[in-house]
Parts: C-alpha cells; structure tokens; sequence
C-alpha cells in the first residue's frame, strides 16, 4: 500500500493539543490517521513549557519558518575542502572508515573538519554519473568474490618435506602478543608466472614487499630471505605459511634467517588472517591478471609504505609504521627504522 506524507495541518495541530491532555499519543495518531511516532515528535519538538505543555499556534508559527529556511549545505560539497582531503586519501586507497576515525583525531573539537564513514559513502553514491564517481568508488574495498584457487584444481598437500604444522606453534604466537611473528604468501600475476612476496608481522601489521624472480621455490627461498634478513633479528622469529609448492626449500630460509616457519592447515586461510586480508588489499596496487615481474623492489617498497601509513581499525586507528617503530625501538632498543 503506497503512503503519500503530508504536513502536519493547522486542524491535526489543534487535535493534538486539545487531546493530549486526555488522550494517549497512539490514541491520537488513530484520530488523526497518523503514525504515533509522528506525533510523539511534535509533541517533542514544540513543548517549551512543562506547565503550558504542546502549543499548537506556536508549532504552526515555527513549521512555516522551517518551511522556507534554506537547506544547510553538506560537509562533502563537492566544492568544499573537506570533500578534496576525502578524495585525496580515497585515491590513496583508504577506507572511508579510516578517513573518518583520522579526521577526528586530527580536528577532535571541531566537528566541521570531521565526517562518518556512512557519510562519506553516501557522497559517493549520489554524485552524479562521471569519471570522478567510477574512480572513487573503484578505490573503495573489493567485494567478497569467491576465491579461486592459484594451483587450478592441482593439489598442492602433502608435498613439502619436514613441514611443521600450525598447531606445534607456541601460544604467544597465536595471542599476537609477542612481535617477531610473521604471515607469509604469493601473490600470483598472469598464468601465475610471476609473483611477489607478502609479508604481514602479526602483531603490529606491518606489510613487507618481496620481489621474486619468477615462482619457484628457489625464487621464493631468496626473495623472503633477503627480506627477512633486513629485519633485525629480535624480530623475526618465525613465520607461518600455506602449503604451497614453493615452501618446498623453507629449510633454507630458516637457515639464512634463522625464522621458524610453520604451515597451515590445506584450505584454511584464516589460519593466516592478515595475511590474506592483506593480499586483497595489494590487489588495488597489483591486480590480478597482469604481470608482477615488471615491479621493481623500489616500487614494491613503496606500496608497502603506502599500506603501513594508513590507519587501521585493530591497531586503535594507528598506522602499522607508527606501531612497529614502537616495538622496534623497546625490542632493540635501537632507532625506529626498519633496517
């Protein structure tokens, strides 16, 4: 049944007052063949004394000003500086979630500088068709697709020598309370002939890029071990991993870098939640389908730079750099960098 709103009339106003006394509000919503929350704010929003209680002259004086007030302008005007720095960090890749929480920490007493998440979807969605709307909202997360599998249907079990399983992993590893432990994986480009390496420290987040010259395990040996070797060795104590076919030489990471690495369950990627969150993320700078080979480790290192300075949700709206700096320097006592 399709509803058509009208205003509250001078007649449904002097109802209201006269029965409000006697009447109860659904009461009054029956007579007036409205709803009761329509007039439980009416009520609400013109009772200025206690004692005198609704005024019906006086919420018909004030409705006709509201009337013909001019609508406020929104915060995201597409002319206004607020809408630039939200379209600044989108194309950064950010979140409007992370806007919105960084916004407030940079301006928390003035709420003109600052705009919620919803908000900033909103402003998204109903601009205009155009290139400015396709490529803010290509900028925003991608959605829950199915996952496909990297190997095509070739089972890649039971094929790794001497693996340690996830469940002979320490606790404090899973409680992500002590730093040092990392998640580990391939990003596959074009027919999974290139690839990069992906680095996600569990405790503070903190996102390392490993270029890979092609996807053996020989490859993979060298591009994690060079990376891990610039972390200092207080923290990299271990890492976990899937169970893919270019682990097969994890032996010989170990003993470069001295990192325990441990392999996760066949078909369990929330073993290595962050990992995989992360993946998705470096979608949006490396997208599937292209080649990765031609990603230079300067240009990796820049996207990873790119990801550790924004701000995330679990870290209490702080960037990963801003963490891992803090945990370099109480675990090494040394300066805040990540050589």
């Amino acid at each position: 049944m399709n509803h058509c709103y009208r205003h509250l009339s001078a007649e449904d106003r002097a109802a209201i007052m006269m029965m409000r006394a006697t009447h109860s509000i659904r009461a009054i919503a029956a007579h007036l063949g409205r709803a009761p929350s329509t007039v439980s704010r009416e009520i609400a929003r013109h009772t200025v004394d206690p004692i005198k209680g609704y005024d019906a002259g006086l919420a018909g004086y004030r409705a006709r000003l509201t009337r013909h007030r001019p609508r406020q302008r929104p915060k995201l005007h597409p002319d206004g500086e607020l809408f630039e720095v939200v379209v600044h960090l989108l194309r950064k890749y950010w979140s409007p979630q992370q806007i919105a929480r960084t916004l407030k920490r940079m301006s928390p007493n003035d709420s003109r500088r600052q705009v919620s998440h919803e908000a900033i979807y909103n402003a998204l969605y109903v601009m205009p068709r155009g290139s400015l709307k396709k490529e803010l909202i290509a900028c925003l997360r991608q959605g829950n697709g199915k996952r496909r599998s990297r190997s095509r249907g070739k089972d890649r079990r039971q094929q790794i020598p001497d693996l340690v399983s996830i469940h002979m992993r320490p606790p404090e590893i899973e409680d992500r309370l002590m730093p040092g432990h990392w998640e580990g994986d391939l990003i596959m480009g074009a027919n999974n002939r290139s690839a990069v390496g992906t680095l996600v420290e569990r405790t503070t987040r903190l996102v390392i890029l490993a270029k890979v010259d092609g996807t053996t395990a020989t490859a993979a040996a060298v591009g994690f071990s060079d990376k891990l070797n610039e972390v200092p060795r207080a923290l990299r104590l271990s890492m976990t991993y899937d169970q893919g076919r270019e682990m097969v030489k994890h032996a010989e990471i170990t003993q470069k870098t001295g990192t325990a690495i441990y392999f996760a369950d066949p078909h369990s990627p929330w073993q290595r939640g962050s990992n995989e969150n992360t993946n998705g993320l470096l979608r949006q700078y490396l997208p599937k389908g292209t080649d990765l080979s031609v990603y230079s480790q300067e240009e990796l290192d820049e996207i990873a730079d790119s990801l550790n300075t924004r701000p995330r949700q679990t870290l209490d709206w702080r960037t990963p750099l801003e963490v891992y700096a803090e945990v370099l320097k109480k675990s090494v006592g040394g300066p805040s960098t990540l050589q």
